[in-house]
């Protein structure tokens, strides 16, 4: 309970302007988590500015840092680097409750607002994708290369020769039937 209240801004006590609050992100962060698969431990620092207006309130928040992953391909544990910046709004209104994923309704007599959800759920999806240890990186995958379209040729003395090989087989097969002559045909003007 202690951890969760470490995450209160308490915007009630805020005036209008904008006001910078820090908070500190360790190992003990995502332990909190239940169902946190991905990522076990961190060190980030999270900065907010925060802008209180008339209507609403206006948090734009800075995260620096690293948070330690597991390898997709080898298991390895490594560590992610992360600096990115996210957004998020809490408009004044009749009722608590969110509108979309980057703006929440808060009554007027709202005395805090917790951060601790979002700064986690902002993390989660600056991760990639496919978390692969950089020492794999530059190796090339298989899978991306897979379904792209990309076709390979080789090239040399071998494939003519099996080309020969295929053009005498059918020469030998005298009995075919007409639709894979004009099949032959296309073939032959690509």
């Amino acid at each position: 309970m202690k951890f969760w209240r470490t995450f209160d801004i308490e915007v009630i006590k805020f005036l209008e302007g904008i006001h910078e609050i820090d908070f500190e992100i360790g190992d003990s962060f995502f332990q909190h988590f239940e169902d946190n698969e991905l990522v076990k431990k961190g060190n980030l620092i999270v900065r907010i500015k925060m802008k209180v207006g008339a209507n609403l309130i206006e948090m734009n928040f800075h995260i620096v840092g690293k948070v330690t992953l597991t390898c997709d391909r080898s298991l390895e544990s490594f560590e992610e680097p992360l600096d990115f910046h996210e957004k998020m709004i809490f408009k004044y209104g009749s009722e608590e409750k969110e509108i979309d994923e980057n703006m929440s309704m808060i009554t007027r007599d709202t005395p805090s607002v917790n951060v601790a959800q979002l700064i986690y759920e902002f993390i989660l999806l600056a991760l990639p994708a496919k978390k692969i240890h950089p020492d794999y990186r530059n190796e090339m995958d298989d899978e991306e290369y897979e379904g792209e379209g990309i076709y390979a040729y080789i090239d040399g003395q071998d494939s003519q020769n099996q080309d020969d090989e295929s053009d005498s087989n059918e020469d030998n097969n005298s009995a075919v039937d007409p639709r894979w002559d004009l099949l032959k045909k296309l073939k032959n003007k690509e």
